[in-house]
Formats: structure tokens, sequence, C-alpha cells
């Protein structure tokens, strides 16, 4: 399934939603009430969905096969489909073999491979809209860069995770992109926190697809600026897969139901390009995954 989040044509509070035929928005709380069936689940919340589990997706199902409304997907607006996350997106850095060699240049002391990964995060406020405007306010920055990843969002939470039980614990699975604001980054050495957490700098979306329906070893993963390929790569070149991220993460930290969690960014970003290339008002940027969708975002 794609469950999304979004505003209906006449407008209105945000509701949560299914796709059905590729290009009709089931309202699921419309359905319920016409149906006379009850939701197992806020019907506006997409992390109650999540957390509700396998109930709620079997009601979900339920709603796609037997809705008597839809809207056109054109019609309405599609936000995040967590539009404001209950803590942190979590995030890991250096990923994929090619985006760790080419980050050599920012340092050169670090001639190995990791043992282990590095995670840091990026604040609620950063989550965008899969078509929303990113702001680039060159008070702010002057440095705003690309990185495509592949979101993975828990189901079922958890600590202490075993790798062999970690994909039990996904609910499903977002394009996004970790934009990043390369000087503020940099001013701050390891400490990523700043320079990923500048407001709508997370672009996620256009939807949910559930872990279901998607294997996520070996997808396409791109990224294009005014059209032009900037990244493009496989989730195969992930150093650290799902599982071992997954139970590294859980260490010691409880995962909730509706966690984000970004899985890393392949070779190809702006600031390791020869001379640094970096997003300018009215540009255009288009992050897509196979199996799952295209973001566009533009700059303003």
């Amino acid at each position: 399934m794609r469950l999304v989040t979004f505003v209906p044509p006449a407008g209105g509070t945000p509701r949560v939603g299914i796709v059905r035929h590729s290009d009709r928005v089931v309202d699921l709380a419309d359905a319920a009430g016409h149906l006379e069936r009850v939701a197992p689940f806020d019907c506006s919340d997409m992390v109650s969905l999540v957390a509700a589990g396998a109930p709620g997706l079997a009601f979900c199902r339920e709603m796609t096969k037997e809705a008597k409304r839809d809207f056109a997907l054109a019609e309405v607006k599609l936000l995040a489909p967590i539009p404001r996350p209950r803590k942190n997106v979590f995030c890991v850095g250096w990923n994929y073999t090619e985006h760790f060699k080419e980050g050599e240049k920012a340092r050169p002391h670090v001639k190995d491979m990791p043992d282990h990964p590095t995670f840091f995060s990026k604040t609620p406020t950063t989550v965008n809209g899969p078509y929303g405007d990113i702001l680039l306010d060159p008070q702010v920055t002057q440095k705003l860069d690309w990185e495509v990843e592949l979101a993975v969002i828990f189901g079922p939470g958890g600590r202490n995770i075993a790798e062999a039980d970690a994909m039990k614990h996904v609910f499903g699975y977002c394009v996004a992109n970790d934009v990043s604001a390369r000087e503020i980054q940099r001013r701050h050495g390891q400490q990523w926190f700043k320079g990923k957490s500048i407001d709508g700098t997370c672009p996620l979306g256009p939807w949910i697809v559930t872990a279901d329906e998607l294997d996520p070893s070996d997808l396409r993963i791109t990224c294009r600026l005014n059209g032009a390929v900037k990244q493009d790569s496989y989730t195969r070149h992930m150093y650290f897969k799902l599982p071992r991220l997954i139970a590294e993460l859980s260490l010691g930290l409880t995962l909730e139901p509706g966690d984000i969690f970004l899985s890393g960014t392949p070779e190809g970003v702006g600031h390791a390009r020869t001379p640094p290339e970096f997003m300018q008002k009215g540009d255009v940027l288009e992050t897509e995954i196979e199996g799952i969708g295209v973001l566009r975002n533009r700059i303003v």
C-alpha cells in the first residue's frame, strides 16, 4: 500500500489516505464514516496508523477495496507522510562506499572504512513535503547541498533489536533528501546536527510504501538538479545494510512507532565535486527511488 497524509481539494485539516488505482486517494475518515466502520487509529494521524500495527493495515486494505468515494491524486495537496515527527529524524553518515571515498578530501585523516556506523539527527522542523519549497537564506547558508536517501519508517518499537529480527520492525519506506548546509556542518567538525537541521531541509514522501510491498535491498536511488543527474546508485551499495543499522541504532536506544531513519547517501554530492556545486534560488531538486516515487522541491 501507499499511505499518504493530504489536504483535500476543498481544504481543511490534514488527513490520512490510501493511494489506489495509482492516481486516486481514499480518505480513510470519510470512507469509515460512509461504511459505518470504526478505525483502530486516528484517521488524521499517520503515526497513530503506524502504531496500530496489523489491525491498522487490515483496516486500510478493507477501505481500499470497499470505499465508494475517492479524490484524484492530482487534486489533493500531499504533505510529508509524517508532517511533524514526534522526535528527531535519525540519520547515518558515510554509508555508501563511493560516497565515503569522495569525502576523503574533507577528512584526509580518515583512511579506513569504519567499523561502526556514525549516527546523527535532524530536528522535526526539518521535515518538508514532497513538493514543498526549500528556503535558501543567504544569511544562513550559501552552500546548500543535496543527499538522496532511502527513509525507513519504524513500526513495532524496540530496544536492543537483534540484527536477525531488525526488518520485522520496519513499517515502510519513503524517499528523502538530507539537504545540508555544508559550511555550518564543517564549522562544527564532526557535530553535524546544526548543519543538518535547517528548517524545511528534509523533504519526505511522497508516501509510505508498506514493507510488505517493497524489497529495499537493490533499489535504484537518484538525485537530479534542474534535470541533470547528480547522484545515481543502488541501495545494494550500502556499506552497512539495514539490519545492521537498525540493530546498532537500537542498542540502548528505544525506537518507537513512526520514528524515521535516513539510511545514507551515495556518491555525487555537491561539495565533493570539482569545483564544488551548491543549490541556488530557482533550482528544482528531484529525488527519486525506484519502487517508491519522486520528490520535486524548488529552491526559493
